[in-house]
């Protein structure tokens, strides 16, 4: 990357603490794992971070403001608590936030808080907009910002923008819920790279794009726009390094050696959430309470230590929740407490790092039960603080963390004696198997911290983005159709093989509705007419169908891949030694599948049969798509059969048959000086590979292919075909103008030289 080009991190909030006093602002470092981690980038050189400083700034005083964060490298995007309260309250927190934590109850699909959400993500890109140029890399940075990056790329498509989201991304079929569902994907996918915390999410992410846009798929590769956009995992980690060290801390030791000296013989019990009904506290309350209940034995023996940091509760809902913690706490700590003991110790409050950490280290299990949750670092602090390599994790199923520390005691947060049958395993651990579990989870949490998140996330952004770049040099643009076309205009014995569906033509659910227009009938005739051109359409089409629609034209076809070809003026014929005898045994199959899947059907040729599922539900037709493949595995292998998996199809026939045979047939003998060959499908790639070099191959619709060049779509095709009849006729018309000049001038010569002639006798 060149030194001049610079990255910049925008989130929603700044990693700084802006407090006004005496009239004044203090600004104060951010202390949070994403801010110490992000830190090495935005502090370097050029780079930037943008967002909201976390205040309202009077206009006056936001000239004051900028010049102080600016010296911080950071850039402030400044709002108005109308804004804050209807775009990060309303819907960031009213609507993304409890429907990606699969709480749809919770959403309130309120149509002002769209409208908010969109005027502050215009905002934003105002802002970026003013900072960046071409070449620039950007990070956009969770759920608030998610119609960021299409902004951002439609004013600077040169830049290479990231986009990681820090919360869980649902299921399609609870995403779906959400009024502005495809605005949103469209605002992500203006990304090169999306990133999210564990495979769930990719695959939630993957099923909504297919369903909600236009784009294609290959495994966790988008082709949107004609961009290839990848979507990964990248979990995250915490400074491993700070949590480890504060527990040497003097202050640490101090808070320790005092929290110890006071639950004495008792077993402690960790809990650290902020107040929100996604973290699953009323679960676990009632999993303690039943552990009472159910093993008395363990009264006076373990305690629960609670710590709750406040959050939203003004809001209805979290009001709601913290007085039923409150109420449920009262409720244990009054039936089960004895004069000596009180079962949970409650705290609705903010502690510090250093009182965190004595914490950590002091306590003997910790509790980690989130409903859902994109990684909760709370569990991964806990193991960076446990030095001895002692202690044991209870973690939820439902929280990222989860796919890494598989060593902690893993949990359904919704199954309340699982969760208590986990704490009697915890508390009843020997020594020895909590040092194997929790120093395997050290190695983890200390290999894959904050620091290697971020080189992850940033070496996978460039390495999209040089991805981009190799297969721009592919797509035909103007430079290469001028190149194509004056290679068609100084030949003059021309090879063009054309496919058809996806080709020529658009995809229709219906296959018989998908017959030439007026338009690709002229195109044809134009090429055909030309006596240097060859045309062969070269289609999976049954040869009745290609007769009907092209057997009045001056051109050659090749009909179901290759069984059936017939060159110009001649009859039809069928590849030598051919059967069909294997279609029955594998069309009862196909049958089957059929009347199981509706809008499925089958089509027989003369030679293969294809089962076709354009029409069925997304997601079901691929589904089927692969039990046919499993299922006809055997039977293909046995039968000496070709499979082919294509455009919403699926074909079986003879291994004899294939494009890339049948074109060689043709050019068997010849040797023409200019070869062009169109398609969009796996078996087109036959022709593609048995082409010469040097012959212009183009795949339509995808650049991942054997072919040159690609296209978008059969439209942009169809310019080229145009392109090179009338750059031949322009040239054409260019050389008779030059040949009438000439010769115009050769005849003006003699009456010039006869007038000059005339003058000099006359004298």
């Amino acid at each position: 990357m060149s030194a001049r080009n610079k990255t910049i991190i925008i989130s929603n909030r700044l990693p700084v603490k802006i407090t006004e006093q005496n009239g004044e602002y203090i600004l104060r470092p951010s202390e949070g794992g994403l801010a110490t981690g992000l830190g090495s980038v935005y502090k370097d050189g050029n780079n930037i971070w943008i967002g909201w400083p976390g205040i309202e700034v009077p206009p006056e005083r936001q000239k004051e403001v900028t010049r102080k964060l600016a010296g911080l490298n950071l850039i402030p995007v400044f709002l108005t608590n109308e804004e804050i309260n209807l775009y990060y309250e309303g819907f960031s927190n009213e609507v993304l936030w409890p429907v990606f934590h699969y709480l749809v109850t919770y959403a309130n699909f309120d149509q002002t808080y769209w409208d908010f959400y969109q005027l502050v993500n215009d905002k934003f890109s105002e802002v970026v907009i003013q900072h960046i140029k071409d070449g620039d890399t950007i990070w956009v940075q969770d759920y608030q910002l998610l119609l960021l990056p299409c902004r951002i790329r439609t004013e600077r498509p040169g830049v290479t923008i990231g986009f990681f989201q820090h919360i869980p991304f649902p299921s399609y079929e609870i995403f779906r819920l959400i009024p502005w569902r495809e605005e949103l994907i469209k605002g992500m996918l203006g990304a090169d790279l999306l990133g999210f915390h564990t495979f769930d999410d990719v695959r939630h992410f993957l099923s909504a794009v297919s369903r909600l846009s236009s784009s294609k798929m290959d495994d966790n590769v988008i082709i949107y726009k004609n961009r290839h956009i990848v979507v990964e995992a990248f979990p995250m980690g915490i400074d491993y390094d700070k949590f480890e060290g504060l527990t040497q801390h003097a202050k640490v030791a101090r808070y320790a050696t005092a929290f110890k000296e006071s639950q004495k013989d008792l077993k402690i019990i960790l809990t650290i959430d902020r107040l929100d009904y996604s973290k699953g506290i009323i679960q676990r309350l009632q999993a303690l309470e039943l552990l009472l209940q159910l093993h008395p034995k363990y009264i006076e023996q373990a305690v629960l230590y609670m710590i709750v940091v406040p959050s939203r509760d003004t809001v209805p809902q979290y009001r709601e929740l913290r007085d039923r913690i409150d109420q449920l706490v009262g409720n244990i700590n009054s039936r089960f407490r004895t004069m000596n003991w009180v079962p949970v110790h409650y705290f609705y409050k903010s502690f510090s790092v250093e009182f965190l950490s004595a914490l950590y280290s002091s306590s003997d299990i910790c509790l980690v039960t989130p409903m859902r949750d994109g990684m909760n670092l709370v569990s991964k602090e806990y193991v960076a603080s446990r030095t001895n390599n002692d202690g044991v994790l209870i973690l939820s199923e439902m929280a990222g963390a989860s796919k890494e520390l598989n060593d902690a005691l893993i949990v359904n947060p919704n199954n309340i004696g699982e969760i208590m049958r986990a704490i009697v395993q915890a508390i009843d651990m020997p020594l020895e198997e909590q040092t194997a579990r929790m120093s395997s989870m050290r190695h983890i949490v200390k290999k894959f911290n904050i620091n290697l998140w971020v080189k992850n996330f940033m070496d996978k952004l460039l390495e999209v983005k040089q991805l981009q770049q190799s297969m721009l040099t592919k797509y035909v643009a103007q430079s290469i159709k001028d190149q194509i076309s004056k290679a068609y205009v100084a030949t003059n014995d021309r090879y063009i093989f054309l496919d058809y569906d996806g080709t020529l033509v658009g995809f229709q659910g219906d296959i018989d509705k998908a017959s030439p227009d007026q338009e690709l009938y002229d195109i044809i005739a134009r090429l055909s007419d030309d006596p240097a051109n060859r045309v062969i359409i070269i289609s999976g089409r049954r040869y009745e169908t290609l007769e009907k629609w092209f057997g009045h034209l001056n051109l050659d076809m090749i009909a179901e891949h290759g069984a059936w070809q017939k060159q110009l003026n001649e009859e039809w014929k069928s590849l030598p030694l051919l059967t069909d005898k294997w279609k029955q045994d594998v069309k009862t199959v196909l049958d089957t599948y059929t009347d199981r899947t509706p809008g499925s059907f089958v089509e027989e040729k003369s030679y293969s049969l294809v089962w076709h599922y354009r029409k069925v539900e997304k997601g079901l037709g691929e589904l089927r798509a692969s039990e046919i493949v499993n299922h006809l595995r055997m039977v293909i292998a046995d039968k000496g059969l070709q499979m082919m998996d294509g455009n919403k199809v699926i074909e079986f026939k003879n291994i004899e048959v294939n494009k890339g045979k049948a074109a060689l047939n043709w050019l068997h003998n010849n040797n023409p000086d200019f070869i062009l060959a169109l398609g969009d499908d796996h078996t087109d790639e036959d022709i593609f590979k048995a082409l010469p070099e040097d012959a212009y191959t183009i795949k339509v619709g995808s650049n991942i292919s054997s072919a040159r060049y690609y296209l978008r779509d059969y439209k942009e095709v169809r310019e080229l075909l145009k392109t090179l009849t009338t750059y031949q006729e322009k040239t054409q018309a260019n050389q008779e103008r030059i040949q009438n000049r000439s010769a115009a001038r050769r005849a003006e010569k003699p009456s010039l030289l006869r007038r000059i002639y005339r003058a000099l006798t006359a004298r």
